[in-house]
């Protein structure tokens, strides 16, 4: 059923340089930018330890850069990476396919491109075909793929992992086959490990898997001939209504999906921030207190309320899963853009509490994955309508902006901008050279 998606995927893969758009590859640098801050800022979380020492204990050559300290063989650095930079989930979100794109792929493709000493912007855009792939990958698959519970960062994301990392490999023709066909047999992961140290680690695992089958594919490991649209491939294994056709209907260097891409500008999942958005606007077109709220009726696409629908998070990581919990953040003034507000006393605060009682969501198939709608009752007072869609593209600056306004908060404006600089000239840079920037400290 999927028989041409190889092929659309290899036809991807080799992609000359000189036809991707600028437009597209600007976006690529935006998203460097975003991983590499939410990847400063995750360093210091728990499972940053836990997994640069399991990597460390492992031993290896160190060819490739671990966050925070250190280097490690490029398939355990791209494990280790990808973990730590998804321990926030602060980072961004492609909704074609609801995945998030730098965790998975930008692991790989760095780790990589520092094994063969490849210039950065050589990332960036083997970064840039890896997650165009994984998209539309994800959207063959379809929503009934994630709506059974797989992780598309992980599933979909191996797979671009893997593109990114065999272009810098140079890999043929036959080789990227055989690359994506071993993946095929090794992408995972569950939405069941949401709101604990299983999800980032499912970002890991994707980039992990992607090094590790374009290395052997290199080497010479062969594969079965289409483990991904064949008899009893991933598509047919991993979806019950797949779209093989519609993802490719405008194909690249025409178009690329990934300019869709939207980045956290609050420290949750990314399916609470029209929510959130839409609660914020409200208020400030008409102040209301907390106290003065009687009820807040949501609606959000279904997908939603198998993901950051929790009605009791136990912990600090659960709050960022949890509409009503968040809804009461916002009117709270907690600020949401800051990890650090998800505190586990946030799950026993009474104030909290008592609105998470108040709200309501509901899903509806009427509104698209970006979207949120929903009214704000006040005894006495007509219902304030609340709404907003994240689809809206913001111009680049106003973009720049944000995602700059974010860094300074996450890490400091010192090595924000050092960041910044990095990225703005990256024609003249080296990926060892951003290997170097997340290398420091411990």
């Amino acid at each position: 059923m999927g028989a041409d998606t190889m092929q659309h995927l290899l036809s991807l893969a080799r992609l000359p340089a000189a036809e991707i758009p600028a437009s597209a590859r600007l976006m690529a640098r935006f998203s460097l930018f975003d991983w590499m801050v939410v990847s400063r800022a995750g360093r210091g979380e728990p499972l940053a330890r836990i997994i640069r020492d399991y990597v460390s204990e492992e031993g290896g050559q160190g060819r490739a850069s671990l966050i925070g300290g250190g280097s490690a063989p490029a398939r355990s650095a791209a494990l280790v990476n990808g973990t730590i930079s998804h321990a926030l989930d602060f980072d961004d979100t492609h909704f074609a396919h609801v995945g998030h794109c730098s965790v998975g792929i930008m692991p790989a493709a760095l780790a990589v491109a520092e094994e063969t000493g490849a210039g950065a912007s050589d990332l960036a855009d083997a970064f840039l075909i890896g997650a165009e792939g994984s998209i539309r990958l994800g959207m063959v698959l379809g929503h009934g793929h994630y709506q059974r519970g797989f992780h598309q960062t992980a599933t979909a994301g191996a797979f671009g992992a893997t593109m990114a990392a065999g272009r810098l490999y140079g890999l043929d023709d036959r080789q990227q086959r055989h690359a994506l066909s071993l993946v095929a047999t090794r992408a995972s992961g569950l939405k069941s490990q949401f709101g604990t140290m299983g999800k980032p680690f499912n970002a890991g695992i994707a980039a992990s898997n992607g090094v590790e089958a374009a290395a052997l594919a290199r080497r010479g490991f062969t594969s079965c001939d289409d483990g991904i649209g064949g008899p009893q491939g991933f598509i047919d294994t991993h979806s019950d209504e797949p779209d093989p056709g519609r993802p490719w209907m405008s194909p690249p260097p025409g178009t690329f999906l990934f300019e869709d891409i939207k980045y956290k500008l609050h420290a949750c999942c990314h399916g609470a921030h029209a929510m959130i958005e839409a609660l914020a606007a409200a208020r400030s077109a008409t102040p209301l207190a907390a106290d003065e709220v009687r009820a807040v009726r949501l609606r959000v696409n279904p997908r939603w309320l198998r993901v950051c629908d929790l009605k009791s998070p136990r912990t600090g990581l659960e709050v960022k899963f949890s509409y009503v919990w968040l809804a009461g953040m916002v009117f709270h003034d907690i600020d949401t853009t800051s990890d650090l507000s998800y505190a586990d006393s946030l799950c026993a605060d009474s104030r909290l509490v008592d609105f998470a009682s108040r709200v309501t969501v509901e899903g509806d198939p009427a509104l698209s994955d970006t979207a949120t709608e929903g009214t704000i009752e006040d005894d006495g007072k007509p219902a304030m309508p609340a709404s907003y869609d994240l689809a809206t593209r913001l111009p680049a600056a106003a973009l720049e902006a944000g995602l700059k306004k974010k860094a300074r908060g996450l890490i400091g404006a010192e090595t924000a901008d050092r960041f910044w600089a990095a990225v703005a000239s990256l024609d003249q840079g080296s990926a060892r050279d951003v290997g170097a920037l997340l290398r420091e400290g411990n």
